[in-house]
């Protein structure tokens, strides 16, 4: 029978601690690069935001913003997870708002 001491587990719990906790969040946009440039500036050392190519299987936008997070804790991760969807959110109705008048400008000027 084997028994461990509580500085062994201590030690374990550590350990599991300073893995960390991680999400991918995968968002096929129109204006996927304008997008992901309207989020970048909010993106801390342990967020990477890039753009990747549409592979163009369903039709649904040009691009896809791919964003990793790492945090130490659950709560962290949530808390970060929530915040960056809550700005991709509004950058991405930015980007429509934005489209629509031009292509009003656009309409207006063709007349």
């Amino acid at each position: 029978m084997s028994s461990r001491s509580d500085s062994e587990a201590s030690a374990e719990r550590a350990d599991d601690e300073s893995a960390g906790r991680s999400a991918t969040i995968r968002t096929e946009l129109d204006a996927a690069d304008i997008v992901a440039a309207s989020v970048r500036p909010d993106n801390t050392p342990e967020i990477d935001t890039r753009v990747e190519e549409f592979d163009g299987t369903d039709g649904v936008g040009d691009g896809v913003v791919v964003t990793a997070i790492e945090r130490e804790t659950t709560g962290g991760l949530r808390t970060t997870v929530d915040d960056y969807v809550v700005n991709l959110a509004v950058a991405r109705q930015v980007v429509q708002a934005g489209n629509r008048f031009a292509d009003k400008q656009s309409d207006t000027t063709q007349s």
